[in-house]
């Protein structure tokens, strides 16, 4: 009853995780969710104001498939102020989630069997979206150890005629890394020699601790009419069930992406585009004020995970997720759990310990778990302090 291409799909790890947490949490069970991506503070009051006026006037219907003109207008504005970057209308449009911008850009752009590259560790969606747009992915290892690198040598080796993209991500989830500008420009210079497009996923920009975000976009007139960028309201106004995320870049991609909204989704929810309007051109005194929490939180989530025998971690440089290495835990048990691998691993936390984390297997890094930060600092020191205990019950 199934198409074939469904059983090439895996379901999402990470949404997995948090709804056992969830049904854990309905048991009465006390629970400490460490594997939420979304921000725990509440959007902004003027946000919130602007939907009850757009409710009030009965601004209800369905809107134009590329989004409202007055959003791809403040679309337009934050893009030159925040990004050094100007498009014209026809080369913005809006969705329903930065997901939903990604799977658009993939079904326009991917012939079946068409290559695209993926860094590993990467987001959990993109190899699936790629396989659903007939597209294969190619996984290139991401340095992140040392900062954000692609070896240039082991990029060329991936590159082939069937090359159509390459994906980048920063801040990135899941490590916390950022690409230096100087990364950037290599990239770009490698895209443009080699004749292939970049999407750039950049939702979590604002949340950034070390060094300074920049489009990848911006590095030139040639690197950007190969360029996607991708962004959305989700992260920096902590509006992730509002659902607005929004793609500028080639006037025949984004024209592409659009025809395949118009029978899909329609369009983006209406009050939800006149609250991202507000959010976009009004105050942003909330977006530092979060940003700050979030370094502080992920200063007190690596100070208490150096605490732990046997875990390693680079320091995350922006969004909200630190990415420990656990290979030392491997191969370990404690009673009748054995832990084989990173799913093992966050079962066995979540069952035992009572704290949701995500398997790094699901980001293509098995010995890896993903702990967000996006959580109060008692839930992160309540958290760290039942991990330190349950995995001092592992025995080798």
């Amino acid at each position: 009853m199934l198409s074939q291409r469904l059983s090439r799909v895996a379901p999402s790890a990470t949404l997995a995780i948090s709804a056992r947490a969830k049904e854990m949490l309905r048991e009465g069970r006390k629970v400490v969710n460490l594997s939420v991506g979304e921000p725990d503070f509440d959007t902004p009051s003027f946000i919130k104001e602007a939907a009850i006026q757009a409710l009030k006037e009965g601004f209800t219907k369905y809107t134009p498939v590329a989004g409202i003109p007055e959003l791809i207008q403040a679309i337009r504005e934050k893009l030159e102020r925040d990004n050094n970057l100007s498009y014209s209308n026809s080369q913005i449009m809006v969705s329903s989630g930065a997901k939903e911008v990604l799977y658009n850009a993939f079904q326009a752009i991917c012939n079946q069997g068409d290559e695209v590259i993926i860094p590993s560790p990467y987001w959990v969606s993109y190899p699936e979206q790629v396989k659903l747009a007939g597209g294969i992915p190619v996984f290139i290892s991401l340095d992140f150890q040392r900062g954000m690198r692609l070896e240039r040598e082991r990029l060329g080796q991936v590159i082939s005629p069937r090359t159509k993209a390459l994906i980048l991500n920063s801040p990135h989830n899941p490590t916390g890394g950022v690409f230096s500008l100087e990364e950037l420009k290599e990239i770009a210079e490698f895209a443009v020699t080699q004749d292939f497009l970049i999407i750039t996923d950049e939702i979590y920009e604002k949340l950034i601790y070390e060094g300074t975000h920049v489009s990848i976009a911006s590095l030139g007139k040639e690197i950007e009419k190969k360029t996607i960028t991708v962004n959305g309201v989700s992260k920096t106004y902590s509006m992730t069930g509002w659902r607005i995320g929004y793609a500028a870049g080639p006037q025949e991609v984004i024209e592409g992406m659009k025809k395949i909204q118009s029978q899909s989704t329609s369009c983006a929810n209406s009050i939800a585009q006149k609250a991202a309007v507000e959010a976009l051109l009004g105050p942003q005194d909330e977006v530092e004020k979060a940003r700050r929490e979030f370094e502080k939180r992920s200063q007190v989530m690596m100070d208490r995970v150096s605490q732990i025998e046997g875990i390693t971690c680079p320091k995350p440089q922006g969004a909200f997720y630190i990415f420990p290495n656990i290979s030392s835990f491997l191969g370990t048990h404690d009673g009748d759990w054995s832990i084989r691998n990173s799913v093992d691993l966050a079962k066995y936390l979540l069952e035992r310990a009572e704290v949701a984390t995500v398997p790094g297997s699901a980001f293509g890094a098995d010995n890896h778990l993903r702990l967000s930060y996006a959580t109060s600092p008692d839930q992160i020191h309540e958290g760290l302090d039942r991990i330190k205990e349950a995995l001092g019950n592992l025995k080798g």
